[in-house]
């Protein structure tokens, strides 16, 4: 159950961050800002702290990013991306 709240709580952070208005300011600024997968990693590191995982900080971030990534190209604004060849 942990693992399933971390991943959701990356994701919903990480697509905060990248996309999200709140952020407009600083975001032409940081390239960070601009990549699911880099914002991804550093997320999960700083949610690894917030809850108790059975697993390091580094693989924490690296199972954040991979979350964050493929979820971001599987869902966009209007529900799950199907394209249409």
């Amino acid at each position: 159950m942990n693992l399933l709240a971390f991943t959701l709580a990356c994701y919903g952070m990480t697509m905060i961050i990248v996309y999200g208005k709140i952020f407009d300011r600083i975001r032409p600024k940081w390239e960070l800002f601009h990549c699911e997968l880099c914002t991804g990693f550093w997320v999960g590191i700083f949610n690894s702290f917030m809850l108790e995982l059975p697993f390091n900080f580094f693989i924490a971030g690296c199972i954040s990013a991979g979350v964050s990534y493929l979820l971001s190209k599987i869902v966009d604004d209007e529900g799950i991306a199907i394209k249409n060849k």
